[in-house]
């Protein structure tokens, strides 16, 4: 019995040092801007694309880079919001291919992202966005109604929570997940990770108070987010226009399925940016 107890008491440490360890490092297993690195790979010009570097002050003190690459004649403005890992350079396949579709864009590295200053966190990046957002309208003049938020994987949480907050012309979800929670969930049942997680990053409560048009966006191989989870998004946006379920799988199924995907969008730039 002493043994049994005493293997038992070293499990529950070894238990509790792990949710300790869970507690502090959960940023950085969500935010993973060294993968594959911060360092700029190249930049739209290596695609034949006009660009202007930006740099953007945040409220809170942070400067954050970034691309804006015009069109005089674009239909609209996007903002793209990228997902959790490497930077705006690894973007490159996106950027050709909205340009493609008439519209000009805006492309940022969040805080701690790229070489933007800061440490990413949720609130952070909701902050990020924001400043992204006053960019285009205050500083280039692009009416509201003419930006389109795009957030890809946890770039969608970002742009469902913006559009809580600011007015746009509509959002595209594309590998999104309800939460950063559900998924912590599934991927890790071993521990209580609801209580646990500081960085929640609810997709699905922002969504349904947005009232602009949605289209949502999912590959049907991601087993780095099920469908299922753009199936409950789609259902839960009072506006949701479309649910696109592509070929391919978390990061890829925008260039697998790319005329699909193309098609997908150019209707809804069609139908959110009317001449």
């Amino acid at each position: 019995m002493p043994l049994l107890a005493k293997l038992l008491g070293s499990a529950v440490l070894l238990y509790a040092a792990v949710l300790a360890a869970l507690w502090v490092m959960q940023g950085r297993l969500i935010h993973l801007p060294h993968v594959p690195g911060r360092s700029l790979e190249a930049t739209p010009a290596a695609r034949g694309l006009d660009y202007e570097t930006v740099r953007i002050d945040t409220a809170d003190g942070e400067r954050l880079h970034g691309w804006f690459l015009p069109d005089p004649k674009a239909r609209g403005t996007v903002l793209f919001l990228h997902g959790n890992a490497g930077n705006i350079s690894h973007r490159l396949d996106s950027l050709s291919l909205l340009i493609d579709l008439g519209v000009q864009v805006l492309i940022i590295d969040y805080r701690g992202y790229g070489e933007s200053t800061g440490t990413p966190g949720e609130e952070g990046l909701y902050a990020d966005a924001r400043a992204a957002w006053a960019h285009l309208t205050d500083e280039r003049g692009i009416p509201a109604e003419r930006i389109v938020a795009l957030g890809r994987s946890l770039g969608s949480a970002v742009a469902a929570r913006l559009a809580t907050e600011r007015p746009l012309a509509g959002v595209i979800l594309e590998a999104a997940f309800t939460s950063v929670t559900d998924l912590a969930a599934r991927q890790y049942p071993m521990f209580p990770v609801r209580p646990l997680l500081r960085h929640r990053y609810d997709t699905q409560a922002n969504l349904q108070s947005v009232q602009q048009p949605v289209l949502v966006v999912h590959g049907r191989d991601d087993t780095i987010v099920p469908p299922a989870h753009g199936e409950a998004l789609f259902e839960a946006a009072p506006n949701a226009v479309d649910y696109i379920l592509l070929d391919g799988g978390h990061d890829d199924a925008f260039l697998t399925s790319e005329q699909a995907y193309r098609r997908a969008l150019d209707a809804f730039l069609d139908r959110v940016l009317p001449p």
